[in-house]
């Protein structure tokens, strides 16, 4: 072989190794911008001058440095190109999105207008008064399909889509959960409606944490759970305007929700739940609680772990009222 055919083979090597770095890289560079990116909000703050590596790091979950370069670098071409700049203020991004819809959305005004917020505990009837403040077109959303939590929406959204939005939400959240011991115990909608009880009955995490305990217990010995919040809801049809003190004759009401009346759950959530309840469901604490009452005077729950225990701390407080 003559040294001009070796050189000539070698400037094809190199060629051909070139190409296909080439054409790697621009599949990667496809790749960087248009996969979907984990937000930690869906509300995303930008401040007057912020860079945007800072606003991804800040923002995102799941991009590597290279693909950070990457994003940075298409940001830096549709600069200078387009004069294509980050504007400041918040930005609604939905829950599927890629940093090529990303950068859309930010080198535009802020696209936040407005934002409902659903409180933990509320009745389907709290939700639908607020609901109509904001849509012309909405209905009842069961309690099972959202979890209580602030959600941004845009202009000219109508209701349908803002409750796929919340759908969606509620769906990604309970993935983390999958693998979960109790998520192989319990079916989805059981974990909201234990949820729903414990947003009717508990005052702070702490209170939330035993309650929990107390309802798994309770559930584990067949032992009916007697929250008071079922029956309420039970006798005002899930509004909760008894207008008057709960009686122990109404406990004995009649109602396929009513927990001193059947074993087991209600047949789905009296209430709708929010993301720091749930987080307490499973994280599963354990206790050797079965009993609580309401202390009015310490403004708190007494919990006890059996009847007898329970009923001399109950009468306690009877005779000091």
């Amino acid at each position: 072989m003559d040294l001009e055919e070796q050189i000539l083979r070698y400037y094809l090597k190199v060629f051909s190794i070139s190409s296909i770095t080439l054409v790697l890289f621009f599949l990667f560079f496809l790749y960087a911008l248009n996969k979907n990116i984990i937000l930690k909000n869906e509300i995303l703050s930008i401040s007057k001058g912020e860079k945007l590596e800072k606003i991804l790091n800040k923002n995102i979950q799941n991009l590597s440095k290279i693909e950070l370069f990457i994003i940075n670098k298409y940001y830096q071409i549709n600069y200078k190109l387009f004069n294509s700049f980050i504007h400041y203020g918040d930005f609604y991004i939905h829950t599927n999105t890629t940093p090529i819809e990303l950068l859309k959305i930010i080198t535009k005004a802020s696209n936040v207008l407005n934002k409902i917020t659903i409180i933990e505990g509320w009745s389907q009837k709290e939700l639908l008064n607020e609901l109509s403040n904001h849509f012309e077109d909405y209905k009842i959303i069961p309690y099972h399909h959202i979890i209580a939590d602030t959600y941004y929406y845009e202009k000219n959204k109508d209701f349908n889509f803002f409750l796929n939005n919340l759908k969606n939400n509620k769906n990604l959240y309970f993935e983390k959960y999958r693998n979960n011991d109790l998520s192989k115990l319990f079916s989805e909608i059981d974990i909201m409606t234990i949820g729903s009880l414990i947003e009717k009955e508990g005052l702070d995490i702490n209170d939330k944490r035993k309650i929990s305990s107390v309802i798994f217990n309770r559930l584990k010995k067949n032992m009916k759970l007697q929250i008071d919040a079922t029956v309420l809801f039970a006798m005002t049809d899930g509004e909760y305007n008894l207008n008057r003190k709960l009686l122990i004759s109404d406990l004995t009401f009649e109602h396929p929700y009513n927990t001193y009346k059947h074993y087991g759950l209600p047949p789905s959530p009296i209430s709708y739940v929010g993301k720091k309840t749930i987080d307490i469901i499973f994280e599963n604490y354990k206790s050797d609680l079965l009993f609580y009452f309401f202390n009015k005077s310490l403004n708190r729950h007494i919990f006890s772990k059996n009847y007898k225990e329970h009923i001399k701390k109950l009468n306690e407080y009877r005779n000091n009222q």
